[in-house]
């Protein structure tokens, strides 16, 4: 592979007419947008990658356009030395949008493993092929609906549930204790997401209740920063508590707060965070202060299994975040990851990430797209 060299990127925002939903009350439908790097080697080896953008009012376009700046730094390059790109395209200027570096490096290991013929999370190691998964819901009307639609999950072959509710604590506590009550005894394991929305005092009462009814964990109560309200939290109250995994990303920011010991397991996406060149550093990281890393997974089907094939080649990760209903998620992807009726995802069997994209798809959904040449 050493005798590659990149000479043509290609950019597609997708901006799709799907089904857009909420995660918190008084938000808007948030528009989402897919963005996809192709990178081309002189040879015609190909490595992808695709991230998501997610606003409200309209469909974002910020990281496309870094990416015009980033790409030319690339033509000439060797994908074989991802390590030496990750560490010039880090400081070419004044902070970036995160993922537009994720996409460059992302597409580098894509390429990588297409060479070696190998699915990604073979290449990285290879710790397992299936991973158990959550379905991570949107915000529903009412109680009864989010307890209509954990049994449907369930009928699925899901075992457990992430609830996104209205982030109050005042609505959402009486939801979660019906859902445990209905659900005690079945198997069924629930968390709860509110989105960084709480201060300490409802994060305090809600974090008590749900750890007395055996949630699985309690996420983002609190802005990831507030480093001294969540080693408070995790000091007083019984059920595991991690972070939202958008702000915290460097690897030596992620070190302060294992010191400090705020939160039970990290959070971390490898579209987010810079890819997966810095993901495997952190995996290594919290394994060494024995953790979990319970990667984040919203987003379009390549966003989706950049993250999974991460999970599989580390052992340190519990869950596979699913996010559903499905159809909205998999635009423009001829292959896609859902969970199987025994509560599984599995590998997907191409090489590299092993996602197909249907382009004349993409193309009729693209808001923005350019090329880099060299």
């Amino acid at each position: 592979m050493k005798s590659e060299r990149i000479d043509r990127a290609e950019v597609v925002v997708v901006g799709p007419d799907v089904e857009r939903y909420t995660w918190a009350e008084g938000m808007t439908d948030q528009y989402m947008v897919n963005i996809i790097v192709r990178l081309t080697c002189e040879s015609g080896l190909e490595g992808i990658a695709g991230a998501a953008m997610i606003t409200a009012n309209g469909f974002d376009r910020s990281v496309g356009e870094t990416l015009r700046h980033l790409l030319p730094n690339l033509m000439g390059e060797t994908p074989a030395e991802r390590e030496a790109i990750w560490h010039r395209m880090r400081n070419l200027g004044t902070p970036q949008v995160p993922q537009a570096q994720s996409l460059i490096d992302i597409a580098l290991w894509d390429m990588t493993a297409r060479h070696a013929r190998l699915p990604l999370y073979q290449v990285l190691g290879g710790a397992r092929h299936k991973i158990l998964s959550y379905a991570s819901t949107p915000l529903l009307a009412n109680t009864d609906a989010y307890i209509d639609y954990v049994a449907q999950r369930q009928e699925e072959g899901f075992r457990a549930v992430k609830f996104h509710c209205w982030c109050k604590p005042a609505r959402d506590l009486p939801m979660c204790e019906a859902a445990a009550k209905h659900f005690a005894g079945t198997g069924m394991r629930l968390m709860l997401d509110v989105e960084q929305r709480y201060d300490l005092a409802g994060a305090m009462k809600v974090g008590r209740r749900i750890g007395d009814l055996d949630f699985e964990w309690f996420e983002a109560p609190l802005v990831d920063t507030d480093v001294e309200g969540y080693k408070h939290l995790r000091q007083q109250t019984n059920v595991p508590i991690i972070a939202a995994g958008n702000t915290w990303t460097d690897l030596q920011q992620i070190q302060c707060a294992l010191r400090a010991d705020c939160w039970s397991a990290l959070r971390v996406d490898a579209t987010i965070c810079g890819g997966i060149t810095p993901i495997r550093k952190v995996m290594g990281l919290a394994e060494a202060w024995g953790k979990t890393v319970e990667v984040q997974c919203w987003g379009y089907t390549l966003t989706q299994a950049a993250n999974l094939h991460v999970m599989l080649a580390f052992g340190n990760c519990t869950y596979f975040e699913q996010p559903v209903p499905y159809p909205s998620f998999e635009y423009g992807a001829t292959d896609v990851i859902r969970t199987d009726r025994e509560g599984y995802v599995h590998a997907p069997a191409g090489d590299g990430l092993g996602i197909g994209i249907d382009w004349k798809a993409v193309e009729k959904a693209a808001i923005f797209k350019f090329e880099v040449r060299k």
